[in-house]
């Protein structure tokens, strides 16, 4: 073997030893998506149907991340190891929960046997990973305030999203038990974030993407708390804060104009995608108009998006732009 060929192999590697595990995000951003185009499909009765194309490709994208990852973990576990340790990384590891408690809520109308199994199975990997990330964060001896960002949040929404499908599966207390901790953690959280936007330092260019994820936890409670009990004064004062911390960051437009390109930019999509299913949620319960148009508005906004971050995302790939060895 040549010496450019030894290079270029040895290149290869060490881009999967820089793989890093918010391409989770990527998957949560796509199956998300396709929840949000099942859910328009059947509110807004539309002819055809593509949600399930959307599944297919959002589980391929997914089946080869976490096969890269597993690669990673395999060949550089001490690599893995130190974005565990990482107080932001961290964060990112109980998205694979949430991939299979939102594949638990698309499936029951395909086959609600492989429904179960996969809210089951994300139920499990959730509290799992609650109580050691909790751990963490009450052990630990090296996080500060600057550490905290929006992203914070990533692994108890995932307690908030499990009496979606839960309510077809299993007692409505385990429910009640799982939203118990993602609504009283997000407030904790919350009030946390927000003392360190406002009294400490700007949060880096490279995380005001994370920005769009504090709109996500109240939206997600509203469709959970719905589902649970139906449509009720304290799920509207859940989605319409939502909606309120929607627009307050959308008017922050120019701050994300100035950023470049990175992973985090896949944190616009989760949470937009939130908010489409929440909006369609609204209107099946209360055929007002309003909510019908508002929902074609964020579908439509949803979409663009998400093609734009996959066309960017390629684009840094190809360019080499991602899979490098971070600064921090």
């Amino acid at each position: 073997m040549s010496n450019k060929e030894n290079h270029n192999s040895t290149y290869r590697f060490d881009r999967i030893k820089y793989f890093p595990v918010s391409f989770l995000a990527i998957c949560l951003g796509l199956i998300g998506f396709t929840l949000a185009w099942q859910k328009t499909e059947q509110i807004l009765k539309l002819p055809f149907i593509i949600s399930n194309y959307l599944l297919y490709f959002s589980i391929i994208v997914t089946g080869i991340i976490l096969l890269i990852y597993l690669i990673k973990l395999i060949r550089h576990p001490e690599e893995v190891k130190k974005e565990f340790n990482h107080p932001i990384k961290l964060n990112f590891f109980p998205i694979l929960a949430k991939l299979f408690l939102i594949a638990g809520i698309i499936y029951p109308g395909l086959n609600l046997t492989v429904s179960k199994y996969l809210w089951w199975t994300g139920v499990i990997i959730q509290f799992i990973f609650t109580i050691i990330i909790m751990s963490v964060w009450i052990r630990h001896d090296k996080f500060e305030i600057h550490h905290i960002n929006p992203s914070w949040f990533i692994p108890v929404v995932g307690c908030i999203i499990i009496p979606i499908a839960g309510v077809k599966h299993f007692s409505p207390e385990l429910s009640w038990f799982f939203f118990s901790i993602g609504f009283f953690w997000w407030l904790i959280l919350t009030t946390i974030v927000v003392n360190r936007i406002i009294f400490h330092h700007p949060i880096p260019g490279k995380l005001i993407p994370t920005f769009f994820i504090l709109f996500a936890p109240p939206i997600i409670g509203f469709i959970a708390i719905t589902k649970l009990i139906g449509l009720n004064p304290f799920g509207n004062l859940l989605y319409y804060f939502g909606v309120f911390m929607f627009i307050l960051i959308i008017f922050q437009f120019k701050i994300f104009f100035k950023i470049e390109f990175y992973l985090s930019w896949w944190a616009y999509s989760f949470p937009i995608d939130a908010l489409a299913i929440g909006t369609l949620l609204m209107y099946h319960e209360t055929g007002i108009i309003f909510f019908k148009v508002a929902s074609w508005v964020i579908v439509i906004v949803l979409n663009s998006m998400i093609l734009l971050l996959i066309v960017k995302t390629i684009f840094a790939i190809k360019n080499k732009q991602i899979c490098i060895e971070d600064a921090d």
